[in-house]
């Protein structure tokens, strides 16, 4: 299914056109049609060339006068009927239909149908969980419900990250020792798999985000992206993007599979630190041995090749020397 371009998308078309970049060879990077990229330039184009934040208004501008595609059709509203009177919430109906290929829906779509349908008079409303409080938009606000300013969705996210044919883009998150003691910062680069870790005896967002720019700041140049989940220790995401150079994703609440690489590598480093176990005043040569191991298994996702391995061959730097690694 088609999705309009972002403005990462945007901003790497303009770059490409200045260094002489094919086309063809901006489709292939950003993992696009040719059509697509020939169309956005021509249509997008001002007079002082193509510049990616014009290209954005433009978009928007014809976005906002075109004809809205009416989506609750007569079908579409039966399902959702059926799916509230089985007591799903708005969001679990939209992912079944996501997931079915049904059609691509926001919840807060279902949330206006079903305020439309209590104003004259339905009981729909009556489904939801929480039917007895007020509805109010949740989204689009500097501050949202996470607790994280400037929150930008994995929905955002280039399409070309999203296939891992782009190096450079990293998950992130941490894992928390027993009574909330203690936690260990976790980032994994979705290519390569390679894993960096910086044990921390709190999780409060200063420590947690000068931890992250301490492991990535000596390779920034091949760190382009992070994706975070939702715990408040990354409500200073912006403070890492400033120090490496970087842009920010958040994986959708309870969503965990989104940051795949890094929940099923947090489970291996388990191993190591299990649940049972407090994690306050680690050893940093403790969590150096660990990623070591980690880093030097060979993978069947990487043709039994090691994180090592591959990292060196991406970026030609052999991370068993940085300090990123060894900590």
């Amino acid at each position: 299914m088609y999705k309009h371009l972002t403005s990462e998308e945007r901003h790497y078309i303009a770059i490409g056109i200045k260094q002489g970049m094919s086309k063809n060879k901006i489709a292939q990077n950003l993992n696009r049609s040719h059509s697509t990229i020939i169309r956005e330039i021509r249509r997008n184009t001002g007079k002082r060339g193509y510049r990616f934040n014009q290209a954005d208004d433009f978009a928007q501008q014809r976005h906002q006068v075109k004809d809205k595609f009416v989506k609750l059709t007569t079908e579409c509203k039966h399902l959702i009927n059926n799916c509230l009177k089985l007591d799903w919430s708005p969001e679990q109906i939209c992912d079944w239909f996501n997931a079915s290929n049904i059609i691509q829906l926001h919840h807060e779509s279902v949330y206006r149908y079903l305020l439309k349908d209590k104003a004259n008079g339905g009981l729909l409303y009556q489904h939801l969980r929480h039917q007895g409080k007020p509805y109010r938009k949740r989204y689009g606000y500097p501050n949202n419900r996470t607790g994280i300013p400037n929150r930008i969705d994995i929905d955002e996210r280039p399409e070309a990250v999203n296939d891992r044919l782009v190096f450079g883009h990293w998950e992130a998150d941490t894992i928390i020792g027993k009574a909330h003691k203690g936690a260990i910062v976790t980032l994994d680069e979705r290519v390569s798999k390679l894993r960096l870790a910086y044990p921390l005896n709190s999780k409060h967002k200063d420590g947690v985000s000068t931890a992250i720019s301490t492991l990535l700041k000596p390779i920034q140049s091949f760190v382009h992206s992070i994706t975070y989940d939702n715990g408040k220790e990354f409500a200073g995401h912006e403070q890492v993007n400033q120090a490496v150079g970087c842009n920010s994703y958040f994986a959708k609440p309870y969503h965990s599979w989104e940051r795949g690489q890094n929940e099923n590598a947090n489970g291996l480093l388990r191993q190591y630190f299990p649940k049972s176990m407090r994690l306050i005043n680690i050893a940093i040569n403790d969590v150096k041995i660990a990623v070591d191991k980690l880093n030097s298994r060979p993978r069947k996702c990487l043709g039994f090749k090691t994180p090592y391995q591959v990292f060196f061959e991406m970026t030609g730097i052999d991370a068993r020397q940085l300090g990123v690694v060894h900590l």
